[in-house]
Parts: C-alpha cells; sequence; structure tokens
C-alpha cells in the first residue's frame, strides 16, 4: 500500500521519465514540534519516528534516497564519488546522477531545494541552496558537475525547478549576508536586499531571485518555481526561522526507466 503523504509536484515542464516531487510536513508519525513527516535525522526528533517517516516517503520512490550530510558547503556527490565512498555517509550540500532510479534528496526548513534536469531526461541534480551556499556556488558546482556527466550538454538544455523556502516578506539578514552576495550578484543586489525601516544594516533577502541571477548567469533560461514561503504556511513546511525546534521536508527527483 502506497502511503498517502501530501506532496508538491513541481509545475516545470520536463520530459516524461523525470519524476520529482517534495514533502509536506503532514503524512507521518513524529510528535509535536516534529509534527508530521519530520525526515531529518539531526533536529533532535525521535530517531525511530523518523526512519518511519523515511519509510513512509520511501514506499512512494523506487529506491531509498541519498540522504546527505548538509553542512551549508557547495560540495557536490557524484556517481564516482558514492562508489569509492568508504562509511556510506554522503557529505555535500548537492548530488547529481545520470543513473536510473538513483534518488537524489535535499533537506530543508528555510533554505532552498533546487531541483535540476537536463531536457533529455538522462541528468538530474539537487542542490541544497541556503545564503551560504548560494552565495559560495553550490548552483555552479552542480551545473558543473551535471554538464561532466553528459558531454555535449549545455546550460541552456537545464531546467530548474525552485523548491519552497523562506519567502523575501520574511527572510531578515544582516550586512555580512549582502557582502557576501555582493562580488557576483550586482545587477540584483538592489532588487534582492531590501533595507529594513529603522533598522541600519538589516535587510530582508530574495533568496529566489539571488538563485535566479546565479543560475542565469550560467546560461539557464527555464527557472520555474519560487512561489513558497516556508516561514508563512505552517500547515505544510517546517520553518527553523519560525519556530527554531522544528523538523525537515524533502525535496526528491529520479529518472525513470522509460518501458
Amino acid at each position: 500500500m502506497i502511503n498517502a503523504i501530501k506532496k508538491i509536484d513541481p509545475n516545470w515542464l520536463v520530459p516524461r521519465q523525470i519524476n520529482a516531487f517534495c514533502t509536506t510536513r503532514e503524512g507521518g508519525v513524529s510528535k509535536t514540534p516534529f509534527a508530521t513527516l519530520n525526515l531529518g535525522l539531526n533536529a533532535e526528533d525521535d530517531s525511530a519516528d523518523v526512519l518511519q517517516n523515511r519509510s513512509i516517503v520511501r514506499s512512494n520512490l523506487p529506491n531509498e534516497p541519498i540522504w546527505l550530510k548538509q553542512i551549508h558547503g557547495v560540495g557536490v556527490s557524484t556517481p564516482s564519488s558514492r562508489a569509492s565512498l568508504v562509511g556510506g555517509v554522503v557529505e555535500a550540500d548537492a548530488s547529481v546522477s545520470n543513473i536510473p532510479n538513483e534518488v537524489l534528496a535535499i533537506l530543508t526548513a528555510d533554505c532552498m531545494p533546487v531541483l535540476l534536469a537536463s531536457r533529455d531526461g538522462n541528468v538530474i541534480g539537487a542542490a541544497h541552496a541556503g545564503w551560504r551556499g548560494l552565495s559560495g556556488g553550490v548552483l555552479e558546482n552542480t551545473v558543473k558537475e551535471m554538464l561532466a556527466l553528459s558531454p555535449g550538454l549545455s546550460p541552456r538544455d537545464i531546467q530548474v525547478w525552485m523548491g519552497p523556502a523562506i519567502g523575501p516578506s520574511k527572510f531578515e539578514v544582516g550586512e555580512d549576508v549582502l557582502q557576501a552576495f555582493s562580488a557576483h550578484s550586482q545587477s540584483v543586489l538592489e532588487q534582492a536586499f531590501k533595507p529594513i525601516n529603522q533598522r541600519p544594516g538589516k535587510y530582508l533577502a530574495n533568496l529566489y531571485l539571488l538563485a535566479q541571477e546565479r543560475l542565469r548567469s550560467l546560461g539557464i533560461e527555464q527557472i520555474d518555481g519560487g512561489e513558497f514561503c516556508t516561514f508563512n504556511d505552517s500547515e505544510n513546511f517546517f520553518s527553523y526561522r519560525r519556530d527554531k525546534k522544528t523538523g525537515r521536508f524533502a525535496s526528491l527527483i529520479w529518472i525513470s526507466e522509460l518501458t
């Protein structure tokens, strides 16, 4: 029996072998404040509940997802790096694949999950793009590894979906975050960082806009998503900024074998 979890399907037009969805906080067994479909083992939730939640999600997938140990960095896990891995823990903030039924997963609770797929349906990627990873180049690194998996692939042949993240009306940041983007995002800085009245050095930042700028600078044109706010939508999403002690939801993508 397939568990009836509540999930979000990306609003993008990709080849039929590309499968993807984002979980919500509904459909699991975790108790408050992790209620109910918390998938993060490092969120201080009961590990048995988290593993049961992961089992529920697994029933909707062709394989166990590649769960990353995310560190707010820019490292990308590839099929070759995973094949040579000793110990089983994949420490990275993005992953790519060209292997059918290999499920990539990103856990978030305000940071942006970014899913990528080539137009021919042969290569996929998933990235954890909080402000540190985004300013550091996690999207650039993910695209680079996708291109390496498919000689001849161009950034123009890659489609992107920006999953649920904290929205521009709620993501308050300081001068350090603005400076982190100033070297590479000059064209959108004024739009992406809105000064907060009577609070010098404080801004409302637009992660979606900053990600779009990075992706377009690489030559990627088809970018969808960006309409969510995890902070404002407590019914569907965990939010660290809103609740501090909270769970994590997953964004997942894989390539099906065509029959």
